[in-house]
């Protein structure tokens, strides 16, 4: 249970990673001085040390926030994940420690898309093998395999934010798009949507997936779907490393059945740029490996910083928590100057507003707003309150049994 009443220069903001400048910068702007700014993620027992006593935390992909290391943050009451993905957050453990975790689910989707339609074109004119053979003094100058997008069948799989920005550029380029999705995704432009995974692999030139890690996804294109594809066909994975069977897709590239693939995530990554990289698809010339660089650009980097910073520093002021992905959400206005703003986290279970409204009533005190959403087992509950001093009504919300965590606002 924890009470949190500090002022914007005693809260400690953590940023790991590399995390693009431009997020400092928010956080400074905003009052925010003590930053501690890493551009990578320091060993476990670092870790732990640095984040005993952090409020809010910024990781990118590689920072595991699970286990002893999530246990070790005592104060943390906030996390941002400058990426799309959050697999790398316990985020049912924050959830119920009162943590909010913020995400950029649209700030890289343009970045990865252009990635993947450069890479169609490259593995359908063969230039990942010429290219190759070029650096090692062979002249390979062949249309064999070589042929336009025009035409060429594109299947997504997973028509979200980036699958389906990946379609209208596919059909600027004149492919046919077809695509499958779990739920209900309204085709854009001339594409269609195929009913199952396995009606639409035997009709497609290029797989690419644009899916998340779930149980769901884990292994989805293995040896069956591999199988299922037509002969010299190419898959594409810029998505999740844990979707593709790897081991998989090297036999098929072995056997010639496919005519080549690009991966720009795998199961298992190097921590940091000088471990080297290993992968059983290293030995093909018509593979195009890349080391997760999806939504590596300047521009996705800086919408990142600035999404994610903006959502961090707006919970960190006023209690918003608008799109976090693990948590009540609730848009709340700026707080007046004559109020005081108390946040209560609980658990979600009968009775709770009733014992909240009468331990306000019971110390006096006028509620000018209040604020209540619920998501699963937990409750978050924000009253906007006339009071002289906060301690009295705080300590009596701590000694409401659930409750998780008071924060106050002034």
């Amino acid at each position: 249970m924890t009470k949190l009443s500090l002022s914007k220069e005693k809260i400690k903001v953590v940023l790991l990673e590399g995390v693009h400048p431009d997020a400092e910068q928010m956080f400074r702007q905003d009052g925010y001085d003590n930053l501690h700014v890493l551009k990578s993620t320091p060993d476990d027992a670092e870790l732990k040390v640095l984040l005993k006593d952090a409020h809010i935390l910024g990781i990118r992909s590689r920072t595991q926030l699970k286990g002893d290391i999530l246990d070790s943050c005592g104060k943390l009451m906030a996390v941002g994940t400058f990426c799309i993905g959050t697999n790398q957050v316990d985020l049912e453990t924050c959830k119920k420690r009162g943590i909010p975790v913020f995400n950029a689910p649209f700030s890289n989707t343009r970045s990865v898309a252009e990635l993947v339609m450069g890479e169609i074109i490259l593995l359908l004119r063969g230039v990942p093998e010429k290219n190759a053979k070029a650096h090692r003094g062979e002249w390979f100058k062949s249309a064999l395999n070589s042929n336009e997008t025009r035409g060429k069948t594109l299947g997504i799989v997973g028509f979200g934010h980036i699958g389906s920005q990946l379609g209208i550029l596919a059909e600027a380029m004149g492919m046919k798009v077809k695509y499958f999705d779990i739920e209900n995704k309204l085709p854009l432009g001339n594409s269609e949507a195929i009913a199952s995974l396995h009606d639409l692999l035997p009709q497609i030139d290029v797989l690419t997936l644009h899916v998340p890690s779930t149980e769901l996804t884990k292994n989805m294109i293995g040896e069956t779907e591999l199988s299922l594809l037509p002969k010299g066909a190419y898959v594409i994975n810029a998505a999740r490393g844990d979707i593709l069977d790897i081991e998989a897709l090297a036999a098929h590239m072995e056997s010639g059945h496919l005519n080549g693939a690009a991966v720009d995530v795998y199961p298992t990554e190097p921590a940091s740029n000088s471990e080297p990289f290993e992968s059983p698809l290293r030995q093909f010339d018509n593979v195009i490996l890349t080391p997760h660089i999806g939504g590596s650009t300047q521009e996705a980097q800086v919408n990142i910083a600035n999404e994610v910073a903006d959502k961090l520093i707006k919970y960190s002021n006023n209690g918003s928590t608008s799109s976090a992905v693990n948590f009540p959400e609730v848009s709340l206005p700026s707080l007046h100057e004559d109020l005081t703003r108390v946040m209560h986290i609980h658990e979600n279970k009968p009775g709770m507003l009733e014992k909240l409204n009468h331990a306000f009533s019971s110390q006096g005190i006028n509620i000018a707003a209040m604020y209540l959403q619920t998501s699963g087992d937990v409750g978050f509950v924000i009253m906007d309150v006339q009071c002289e001093s906060s301690d009295p009504i705080v300590a009596q919300l701590k000694d409401i049994e659930g409750t998780v965590r008071v924060r106050v606002l002034h």
